[in-house]
């Protein structure tokens, strides 16, 4: 069974988020990822659930801080700890789920 992604965000304000934006969201993602660590993919070849690290993409810690860089510099959020980190940076879906909660909380 696939995990659920989306566990520790909260549901109401995903289910709100529209597809299209979250299609776009997921895309800008790929980019920064691709971008950030120079990887030698095109951002089309990440899928949403592929796994960052290990297995999936291969990255390793090294390319942790150069992420949470990009990603707080290109999304405008705040990666405060490193658990959050663990938590945000297992996959395409992760991020885009923390990025939208983020947002929302701000707009709230």
């Amino acid at each position: 069974m696939k995990p659920n992604c989306f566990a520790n965000y909260p549901m109401t304000q995903l289910h709100h988020y529209p597809i299209e934006r979250m299609a776009q969201l997921k895309s800008d993602i790929k980019h920064a990822i691709v971008r950030s660590l120079r990887l030698p993919i095109a951002p089309a070849d990440i899928g949403d659930s592929t796994p960052l690290f290990g297995e999936g993409l291969g990255l390793d810690s090294i390319d942790v801080l150069e992420l949470v860089l990009e990603i707080e510099r290109s999304f405008g959020v705040t990666i405060g700890d490193e658990q959050t980190g663990m938590k945000v940076l297992g996959s395409v879906d992760t991020i885009a789920s923390f990025i939208v909660s983020e947002r929302s909380k701000r707009s709230a």
